[in-house]
């Protein structure tokens, strides 16, 4: 226009001034020319003008598309409440907004399920600031960290998009308290960025999922001088609607997650016994959050005779259906453990509970609890008596333990692997050994040494034995360093580690004698008894130990034949064992009153902390402990 404009007053100037000569008739002709001219010009502009805004909003929609698509791609990709958040605040700086942030409700954080209505006035949950992403290094604008309690004050644009549930839009931000309630900040907070930023439109979108509010984003413009149109608002509302689904599902991962961790570490021990037969240290690490918690576990279990029982186990699978199945079976070793199998036979017992279970819970629960259908486990089980130093294990498709004796070497033991658990049909071995005193034994689960990143399955192996025989200060060093140095990654799968330095228990504790098979005899054994005491400096126990060393070696002169023997054992109390060659068990009852015997039993029960029966090749053992 500006050029035809300028033509029309050449033309004007040339023709109707410095030009007299031209005849009357050609004036006009060329005056309607130049006018017809100029208006074909003004025409052709408009069509050009007309095609370039169409591909304007062609460009705009293809960006608004790409920024769709990137936001699809790019949210969602891990089962983590803050990760989501804040690829949603990263999905849309710069493309769509100058600042972004993303504010939950703290139930959301927690995995809980928030509240479906947010009520007029005060927010019935605090709101914290999840995420921020902004078009300026470190946000300065947004004010807030992450983690921090955003406020939103009743009457701002964020509040009533939370209460009303819809989105909302502003092209007018006026003055600091109004941009206050849109960054979540008090007014005097805000007044720098108002003056310094110029923010002049915003958007706040709810977080809906499943009828649930989880919070809302913002987004708002101060350098893209264009204001929030309509179209952003459809286009902001669709992107936070596929956020809100991904941060639910993440909530819902994050409370199953807690829960499994929860409960799993509710089942495993807190407080490992003090004993003189070991020092123990032990490790659990949970896999990585993508998979979940697992049914890895460990146990210490003292047994009679001042022995214990060692105890590392795995289930297949992960979440509360391992972590609940791991709780069974734990109980099931433990109460296997207070009989005094030996650990083939205890396997064995342990191997039909699995059948069992199995058996119960497919039908109904294989499907829903447990998806893979997997049901199967692993366990390692060792017996260590200090007294002998003799030690018996076995194991059920579980990796073999690491032995690392007095000298520094490292080795792991020769035993037979057995199936796994949940087979049938198949019996288990045992391996006996004597450790040196000092010895160094190292019960895992296989996340610790296979790795789906290792390309050699040996290596996990190898790394393991070399950091064993590194010396270290003591056992709590120890399994950090086994943890650093053989996890070369956060593991997928569980990790549970047990470390124990072995114990002699001293021959100056331990008493024996045999007691010939004749009632005279158990006066002498009381007298044994009571000397042995006054040397150990326990005289204030003597009077009780008589009784129940009367008791138990009466019954076996009355019950049993062959030799008897008994035994004292000073550890943290004392024990009183006496053995006798039949497999025949006592069994507690309670006396009535006219009867004349039954009682010792009983009076054994009530005089002592705990009392058993262990069975051994060529006879039984019975055994009861006295609090020092």
């Amino acid at each position: 226009m500006l050029v035809g404009g300028t033509s029309i007053v050449v033309v004007f100037v040339n023709y109707g001034f410095l030009l007299p000569d031209l005849r009357p008739g050609s004036r006009p002709v060329i005056f309607v020319s130049i006018v017809l001219g100029v208006l074909l010009s003004v025409l052709s502009c408009w069509v050009r003008a007309n095609r370039e805004a169409k591909l304007r909003r062609v460009m705009i929609a293809r960006d608004r598309l790409t920024l769709l698509s990137v936001a699809t791609t790019r949210i969602g990709n891990t089962l983590e409440v803050d990760t989501t958040a804040r690829e949603l605040a990263e999905a849309a700086v710069p493309r769509f907004a100058d600042l972004a942030t993303v504010d939950l409700a703290d139930p959301v954080l927690r995995g809980d399920e928030p509240g479906r209505d947010w009520p007029e006035g005060r927010p019935p949950y605090a709101l914290r600031r999840v995420a921020q992403k902004s078009v300026l290094e470190g946000a300065p604008e947004a004010v807030l960290e992450p983690g921090d309690t955003a406020h939103s004050p009743p009457g701002s644009v964020p509040a009533e998009a939370l209460r009303r549930g819809e989105p909302r839009r502003s092209n007018t931000i006026e003055g600091a308290e109004d941009l206050a309630g849109w960054l979540g900040v008090p007014p005097e907070r805000a007044e720098e960025s108002w003056q310094r930023y110029g923010f002049h439109s915003g958007l706040a979108v709810p977080l809906h999922a499943r009828g649930m509010t989880l919070g809302v984003a913002v987004f708002l413009r101060h350098r893209d001088q264009a204001p929030f149109d309509a179209d952003d608002l459809l286009l902001a509302q669709e992107i936070a609607a596929r956020a809100a689904v991904c941060v639910d599902n993440a909530r819902s991962f994050t409370r199953e997650h807690r829960t499994s961790l929860t409960l799993q570490r509710s089942l495993l021990p807190r407080r490992l016994p003090k004993l003189a037969a070991v020092d123990v240290t032990t490790r659990y690490l949970p896999a990585d959050s993508a998979m979940g918690v697992g049914g890895d576990w460990f146990d210490v279990i003292p047994l009679s005779g001042a022995r214990v029982a060692l105890v590392v186990g795995d289930v297949v699978g992960h979440g509360v259906y391992a972590s609940a199945t791991m709780g069974r079976l734990r109980s099931t070793v433990r109460t296997l453990a207070d009989i005094d199998l030996p650990p083939d036979e205890l396997l064995t017992h342990l191997d039909d509970v699995v059948i069992r279970l199995r058996f119960e819970t497919e039908p109904a629960e294989s499907d829903a609890e447990n998806p893979s259908g997997e049901f199967g486990a692993t366990c390692l089980y060792a017996v260590y008596d200090p007294v002998t130093r003799h030690c018996t294990m076995a194991r059920a498709g579980h990796p073999a333990p690491a032995l690392v004796r007095p000298t520094g070497e490292a080795e792991f033991v020769d035993l037979p692997a057995g199936p796994p658990l949940g087979l049938g049909g198949l019996p288990f071995e045992s391996t006996e050994l004597d450790l040196p005193e000092e010895s160094l034994l190292v019960l895992f689960t296989n996340g610790l040494v296979e790795s789906r990143s290792r390309r050699d399955p040996d290596r996990g192996y190898d790394d393991l034995r070399q950091v064993l025989s590194q010396p270290a200060d003591s056992l709590e060093q120890l399994s950090e360093r086994v943890l650093k140095k053989v996890l070369a990654e956060q593991p997928t799968d569980d990790v549970a580690l047990l470390l124990a330095r072995t114990h002699r228990l001293d021959a100056s504790h331990v008493a024996t004698w045999e007691i010939p098979d004749d009632p005279t005899a158990v006066a002498n054994a009381r007298e044994l008894a009571t000397s042995q005491l006054t040397g150990w400096g326990m005289a204030d126990a003597a009077f009780t130990a008589e009784l129940v060393v009367s008791e138990l070696v009466t019954n076996a002169i009355r019950h049993a034949d062959g030799p008897i023997q008994l035994r004292l054992i000073r550890e943290r109390g004392l024990i009183c064992e006496v053995s006798d060659s039949t497999s025949t068990s006592p069994h507690l009852r309670r006396a009535r009153a006219f009867d004349e015997s039954g009682r010792g039993l009983f009076i054994v029960a009530r005089l002592t902390e705990r009392w058993g029966t262990r069975h051994r090749p060529g006879g039984k053992t019975i055994w009861a402990e006295l609090t020092p």
